[in-house]
């Protein structure tokens, strides 16, 4: 059976990473399967230099570099999967996590929060409290005659 086309990585509706940009390695892995661990290559290890991406807005790269900057080396972000036995199947976990990493990495920004100054009853509130609080320790002093 011939492995599935992909045309490109589907991130979302704006963007759509192609396939030459996305380089791989293989390595052995140490996750399960038993003796075929020490044989195989299962351990997928997929690349995408971001920095010199051609599918990305000027503003989507400056989102990703700036939000992504703790995993990427030199600009080139890499995702690891060994969880799978098969390395068809650790190829697709890794896929999908760089999807999931780089759309989370696209998310716009929560909107500013609007300071605001407590209101006039919350100040009341906070000044009666200290006050009762003085009082409190002001009765546990040794009396002064």
């Amino acid at each position: 059976m011939a492995a599935p086309h992909h045309p490109g990585l589907r991130v979302t509706a704006e963007l759509t990473i192609p396939e030459p940009e996305l380089s791989w390695r293989f390595s052995r892995s140490s996750g399960p399967g038993g003796q075929g661990v020490n044989t195989t290559d299962s351990r997928a290890e997929l690349l995408w230099d971001a920095a010199s991406s051609r599918s990305l807005t000027e503003c989507q790269r400056e989102r990703i570099l700036d939000r992504l900057s703790a995993r990427l080396v030199g600009g080139v972000l890499t995702i690891t999967a060994s969880e799978h036995r098969a390395q068809l199947r650790n190829r697709d976990a890794a896929r999908a996590r760089l999807v999931a990493v780089v759309a989370e990495a696209l998310q716009p920004p929560a909107p500013k929060r609007r300071p605001t100054a407590p209101s006039r009853g919350a100040k009341q509130r906070r000044v009666t409290a200290n006050q009762r609080h003085t009082e409190i320790k002001r009765l546990r002093r040794p009396p002064t005659d």
